[in-house]
């Protein structure tokens, strides 16, 4: 396949002092290339500046500044350009008197996408992204591509720019997004974009659920004639927005035919992409189950339609991909249980789809940190299938309050007592679920190690 070069223009930072805002997986990416464009930096984090230090191993002494414990103003004092990570709040005091003052401010995805060979494939929205982007990067290989896939999911998209100025090449560009990056774009557009849901969540850092979904819009700004704008046509959020975007708009949905996209005819998925019908894949092919998965699958098989994959190469990839880690994941089925590890489930729209994909009756283990909110819908999904709640962490007060009265509730000290306390009361023909409708860090180090450790407990059930 031959590779295209990425439209944006490169971003000119050599000799230029340079802030980084935050020291995780993309902070540390973004040091990397900016260090390879020649930019003086100097990086600001929360943590002590000796872990910042182990951090960036990787860069001799005296390469980078290092201010530690949120020494942020002394990071940005003289900084030409800052680049924010995208779990830092842009409403942070510091940042917001760099802007006052005039400084340049962007995130590591528009960095990176200054500096990218390859056209990208953006996929964004409130659930299902990392399961969209990895399935169309599968999709791609299938059909002889080879992509890059990463960005909000995995490798951040700085790594793939400091790849390309090395020398490597890729056909495609396929990146999660997330609207914490989106807030802090300039020139970033995808050649096709997809918008899968936009439903609450990060109500803790948006002030309303508007600002939220303007957030996630921000993906089709700045398109042109020539490219995609794909879109759930199911979604009440996407319906009653307004969606700009100078792509052709393309839609996928379950519940009715779309003027071009990917749609249901019974229980196959179908395309119209190119004016004429194509049968893609039968539903009940799909190894990946769940209602949200089929609206995944079509997301999936739009994009990659339009980035040039034959259909018979999309319906093989569709039937042959078996899911994510720590998304609906089967870990275990004991004495007739199914143990069921959804630790990515962070939010309550996602905590409601993982319960109506399952068979009654179901132990559900819930609870975290909250993102602000409230957990609309819950308390029915919950009445329709759970037999018993077991709430963890920080937010189980609040989840106790909204559930009280549906089904028996109950509070467990650790995932672990939580597990035992489930197989405890399961009965066969139950589904043990984790799906905690909350962020993970009050108790674990994110998502992956709260599924890491739900998965060990199980397997130390006798």
């Amino acid at each position: 396949m031959s590779v295209m070069m990425n439209e944006q223009t490169s971003l000119e930072v050599a000799g230029k002092r340079v802030a980084v805002i935050g020291l995780g997986r993309s902070g540390q990416a973004a040091v990397r290339l900016l260090r390879r464009l020649g930019a003086r930096v100097t990086v600001a984090d929360q943590k002590p500046s000796s872990e910042l230090a182990a951090a960036l191993g990787g860069l001799s002494a005296g390469e980078v500044e290092i201010h530690g414990a949120g020494d942020y103003e002394s990071a940005l004092r003289g900084a030409e350009v800052v680049v924010v990570s995208p779990g830092v709040p842009m409403a942070l005091a510091p940042l917001q008197r760099a802007r006052q003052a005039g400084v340049r401010i962007i995130g590591e995805l528009e960095l990176a996408s200054r500096h990218l060979t390859g056209r990208v494939l953006a996929v964004t929205g409130t659930n299902g992204k990392s399961t969209t982007v990895t399935w169309i990067g599968e999709l791609l290989r299938g059909a002889g591509y080879a992509p890059f896939v990463g960005g909000n999911l995995g490798t951040p998209l700085a790594e793939a720019a400091l790849a390309s100025l090395e020398g490597k090449a890729w056909d495609l560009v396929v990146a999660e997004v997330s609207s914490f990056q989106l807030e802090t774009i300039e020139t970033f557009h995808p050649w096709i974009g997809a918008v899968l849901n936009v439903t609450p969540d990060h109500l803790d850092r948006y002030p309303s659920m508007e600002a939220y979904a303007a957030a996630k819009l921000r993906l089709f700004e700045n398109q042109g004639d020539a490219d995609y704008a794909v879109l759930n046509a199911d979604d009440p959020w996407l319906s009653r927005s307004s969606v700009r975007s100078r792509g052709a708009r393309i839609e996928f949905s379950r519940t009715r035919p779309v003027e071009r996209g990917v749609c249901l005819d019974g229980d196959v998925i179908v395309s119209n992409l190119y004016g004429r019908r194509e049968e893609v894949c039968r539903v009940d092919a799909l190894q990946v189950k769940g209602v949200h998965n089929i609206e995944n699958a079509m997301a999936a098989a739009a994009v990659a339609a339009l980035a040039g994959c034959p259909m018979d190469a999309i319906s093989q990839g569709l039937r042959a991909f078996r899911g994510l880690e720590h998304v609906m994941e089967v870990v275990r089925v004991l004495r007739g249980v199914a143990y069921i590890n959804d630790s990515k489930g962070t939010n309550v729209d996602a905590t409601i789809k993982a319960l109506e994909s399952v068979p009654a009756p179901v132990i559900l283990i819930a609870g975290g940190r909250e993102k602000g909110g409230e957990y609309p819908g819950l308390a029915e999904a919950v009445r329709r299938k759970a037999k018993r709640i077991i709430l963890l962490g920080e937010a189980r007060a609040r989840l106790r309050e909204v559930l009280a009265g549906i089904c028996p509730v109950t509070e467990a000290a650790s995932l672990r007592d939580a597990v035992r306390d489930a197989a405890n009361t399961a009965a066969a023909g139950d589904t043990v679920l984790l799906s905690p409708a909350c962020a993970s860090f009050d108790m674990f180090a994110d998502y992956k190690d709260r599924g890491r450790q739900f998965k060990e407990s199980v397997h130390e059930l006798g």
